[in-house]
């Protein structure tokens, strides 16, 4: 049939808020802000939730730290908050970043990413609502996971569900979204998803199903990972190679 090729541009989105005494140290928070658009018959994929929900939460993130630098309370490290573009077509965005970082990758202490963080999943419809799935928390970095741990335990108690962490799990979670990108560079991630539902990839994924309250709750204990590995005296230890 023959192959087509087309180069084309989709710009990611970056903001730097510069650190203080570390500021050549860089602390990654992404969500992409793409999705599948309009079909040629009119339909429309409104993607609140993936990933309206995650890109709303990075700008709401880059808020709060904004204005803590205002008050003089800024990082230590310097945060880049990134929209990354073409996820939905294979993490497009993310690689091209990887393999053109704006700032050296050996710098890059942490990703933190937020990929659909505003529904409650299947799993958890009839059951506790209070939860976030967190992933690859503990793949590369010991320190990150117990960081992650201990801002839950003291700010949003919330039931951590690390399920999407096994290996074994069908699903490959981890690898689908764009924080892998980075984690192939041996740079500690998190991956926070509150998990799949029926609406997901459809027309019918739309605001109104939207749980704010979670997804406030959700972005908070982002927050507070993000703000100890900002601010502590050393860098996170790179201590681990899980599947």
């Amino acid at each position: 049939m023959g192959v087509v090729k087309e180069n084309f541009s989709d710009p990611n989105v970056l903001g730097l808020l510069p650190g203080t005494d570390l500021k050549d140290e860089i602390v990654i928070i992404s969500g992409h802000y793409d999705h599948d658009g309009i079909l040629p018959d009119g339909t429309i994929f409104p993607g609140a939730d993936d990933n309206g929900s995650g890109t709303v939460g990075v700008l709401e993130l880059a808020k709060v730290f904004s204005q803590a630098k205002k008050d003089g309370k800024g990082p230590r490290r310097s945060i880049l908050f990134i929209g990354f573009a073409a996820e939905e077509k294979g993490l497009l965005g993310s690689q091209f970043y990887s393999e053109n970082p704006v700032f050296p990758l050996e710098n890059t202490v942490t990703c933190l990413n937020l990929d659909m963080i505003g529904r409650i999943d299947d799993k958890h419809l009839e059951g506790n609502h209070n939860y976030i799935h967190v992933i690859g928390s503990d793949k590369l970095s010991s320190e990150l996971y117990a960081i992650n741990r201990q801002a839950n335990d003291s700010y949003t108690k919330m039931e951590l569900d690390y399920m999407y962490d096994d290996p074994k799990d069908p699903m490959r979670i981890y690898y689908r979204s764009d924080q892998y990108n980075l984690a192939k560079h041996k740079i500690p991630v998190i991956f926070y998803f509150s998990g799949l539902h029926p609406h997901y990839h459809t027309p019918e994924d739309t605001v109104d199903k939207i749980n704010f309250s979670m997804m406030v709750k959700r972005a908070k204990l982002v927050f507070h990972t993000a703000w100890e590995v900002a601010n502590r005296d050393q860098r996170l230890r790179v201590d681990s190679n899980k599947e």
